[in-house]
């Protein structure tokens, strides 16, 4: 697994370059752009096209190159593979059959923006791509409002805008948040505001929307002593709405952790409303 460039061609590993050129197959999401970055570096390399439409039906030809003695790598278009990137299901089978998969660690562009952001980087969340339906972005972003992880996500020109919106809708205009834009290249921007203040200053110029974005949100406040945090809030909500406030209590701590006299405290408070 070779880990490419994200932009400066610069950050390529000595050794990423040694395996690409002593190889005797790279397998590549788009061979036409990995066949420009090898050349720029004077590698001659076999190359085969492995991406999300083919990858299954590649698996076993890989896998008979592998027991024909070939050594073979995998690049993505940039960034390390398998971070949101194809590879997964070859990875799991050429694993299961027994053949060695070996790292060759390069650039990030999720840990590239976490070490800059600022935010808490001990403990964080990768979601990768938010689902590109509206109704289904917001769900999961109803689902992750509570979490107290830094959450990281990958975002495309085209829903940057919609995205951020949802998110300040959904965790708060005030809550803290950095947009990187475009790491290690030419017009790099890492952007640090609240997610209102970057809706704002994302609108303000058209060409702040292009490029390809990391959007980092500062994870949810814990709740004090007593209290409940948002996850709970809404599983409490799904449970009283089947189930009899006894029950629903129980099962709601059992399924957040909880505290079971603050959760029912809750449960009196919304039935008296």
């Amino acid at each position: 697994m070779v880990a490419t460039p994200i932009g400066n061609l610069g950050d390529i590993s000595r050794r990423a370059r040694e395996v690409l050129a002593a190889v005797d197959t790279v397998a590549a999401e788009d061979t036409r752009h990995s066949r420009q970055l090898l050349s720029h570096f004077g590698i001659q390399a076999k190359l085969l096209a492995l991406h999300e439409h083919n990858e299954r039906g590649r698996v076993a030809q890989l896998l008979g190159r592998l027991e024909a003695g070939e050594a073979l790598a995998l690049v993505s278009d940039a960034g390390t593979p398998l971070i949101s990137d194809p590879g997964f299901h070859l990875v799991r089978e050429v694993r299961a059959a027994g053949y060695p998969v070996i790292p060759v660690p390069g650039a990030s562009a999720l840990i590239a923006a976490l070490s800059v952001s600022g935010l808490p980087t001990d403990r964080f969340v990768f979601e990768g791509f938010l689902p590109a339906k509206s109704a289904a972005r917001r769900r999961r972003l109803e689902e992750l409002a509570g979490e107290n992880r830094t959450l990281a996500f990958y975002e495309s020109s085209h829903r940057i805008g919609e995205s951020l919106a949802d998110m300040a809708a959904l965790f708060g205009e005030a809550r803290e948040a950095v947009l990187a834009k475009e790491l290690t290249k030419t017009f790099e921007t890492v952007r640090g505001d609240s997610l209102g203040g970057l809706c704002t200053w994302l609108a303000a110029e058209p060409e702040r929307s292009r490029g390809e974005f990391v959007l980092l949100v500062h994870g949810a406040a814990r709740p004090e002593a007593g209290e409940v945090d948002a996850a709970a809030e809404r599983v409490l909500r799904l449970l009283l709405a089947e189930l009899a406030p006894k029950r629903a209590v129980k099962l709601a701590a059992e399924i957040t952790s909880a505290q079971k006299n603050a959760l029912y405290r809750l449960a009196l408070e919304w039935k008296g409303k």
